[in-house]
């Protein structure tokens, strides 16, 4: 019995030892924004002990009922949503026709529109603002949703033209020779096939959008408009740092993607690894 034990343990115990240090290196960050979050102020700067003898939901209480981060979640709602809905019915329409429509130079256009997303946030975020501004959407949602959207395009665009190509081509030209025009192939034959390929762009641009603090750090003025991400940015005081109540933003802004993220881990990742192997 000790025999069999031993050779378990050097066969699936060293794996299963490097991954629990692998999982406690991620997750290191967040258990310390979690432990810190129910501190008491005069324990936070304070050490030992790393857990709290006496824990308090002070904290929570401050970002919920006091502060403007209740309304800047639901900014990044409303800005996640609408820049996903955009994203993925115009990457939809520009991916069904890179992968079946006749379109000369495929390859070319993939990747310039690939190319459009390696441009770094900071290189045209001041471009950006001066538009916004002349399009008096300066300080608006809809200033914020558009940008995510069109940066988020070519991430949807890629995903979706991989899916779009694992299915038969033959659906397609069955459906044209049942008099369907392209547009009514791809509502009625091709986008019920490409649900989780769907799934999986909109799960990506809705977690892009939801994390992005840049654009909405700069296109944004005020508490009504400001993200969640920047509002927490914002929290630090002009005398004081609010550790605690730092930690307890960070975790209620996480909470949500990181619950989208765990639910639909499978379909990410075979949205990621979509078009990998050739059909």
């Amino acid at each position: 019995m000790a025999g069999a034990m031993m050779h378990w343990f050097r066969r699936r115990g060293v794996g299963l030892c490097v991954l629990m240090l692998a999982a406690l290196f991620c997750l290191g960050p967040v258990l310390w924004q979690a432990v810190t979050s129910i501190k008491l102020d005069q324990d936070l700067v304070r050490l030992p002990p790393i857990v709290p003898e006496r824990v308090t939901a002070v904290h929570y209480e401050r970002v919920l009922f006091h502060s403007s981060l209740v309304q800047s979640l639901g900014n990044s709602a409303v800005v996640a949503a609408s820049a996903t809905a955009v994203a993925i019915v115009v990457g939809g329409l520009c991916a069904f026709a890179l992968a079946r429509l006749p379109i000369a130079g495929k390859p070319v256009i993939l990747g310039l529109v690939l190319a459009t997303s390696m441009f770094p946030p900071i290189a045209v975020i001041s471009p950006l603002y001066l538009l916004m501004r002349g399009l008096g959407l300066r300080d608006t949602l809809v200033a914020v949703g558009l940008t995510h959207a069109v940066y988020a395009l070519p991430l949807a665009i890629w995903i979706l033209t991989s899916f779009f190509r694992q299915l038969p081509g033959e659906l397609y030209y069955a459906a044209r020779v049942d008099g369907c025009t392209p547009l009514q192939a791809l509502r009625m034959v091709f986008l019920p096939l490409a649900r989780p390929g769907l799934a999986v762009a909109a799960l990506l641009v809705f977690i892009f959008s939801w994390n992005e603090f840049m654009f909405a750090l700069t296109l944004t003025a005020s508490d009504s408009t400001r993200t969640a991400p920047v509002a927490v940015a914002l929290f630090p005081g002009l005398y004081e740092i609010p550790w605690g109540d730092i930690a307890a933003a960070s975790l209620l802004v996480t909470v949500p993607v990181a619950g989208l993220a765990a639910a639909f881990q499978r379909h990410i990742v075979a949205g990621l690894t979509a078009g990998s192997v050739k059909g």
